[in-house]
């Protein structure tokens, strides 16, 4: 990962930056990204393959939820444009 940037710390940065955008609302990883490594693109783009890995980990333990087109996505298949949430409760939990 670029540097020195691990697991650890884009997992801290995510959940901080779903924490304070709060329940109901998300971000995009590219949030997450380029508060980690930087503002241009040619600094936060190395780290989208390691966060998108730290998203899929969150979700399969039910930290976050990953989105697409508004709905959950399968963490183990989705393509394209995503965004991350706080899961939410409803009624049915």
């Amino acid at each position: 990962m670029t540097k020195g940037v691990n697991q650890e710390e884009l997992e801290r940065v995510m959940l901080a930056l779903l924490n304070e955008r709060g329940p109901g609302r998300s971000i995009s990883p590219t949030d997450v990204a380029s508060a980690v490594g930087g503002h241009r693109s040619e600094e936060w783009g190395p780290l989208m393959q390691p966060l998108r890995r730290v998203a899929v980990r969150l979700m399969k333990e039910g930290r976050i939820v990953i989105v697409r087109k508004g709905k959950p996505v399968d963490p183990d298949d989705f393509r394209g444009t995503y965004r991350l949430a706080l899961p939410t409760t409803t009624a049915e939990d």
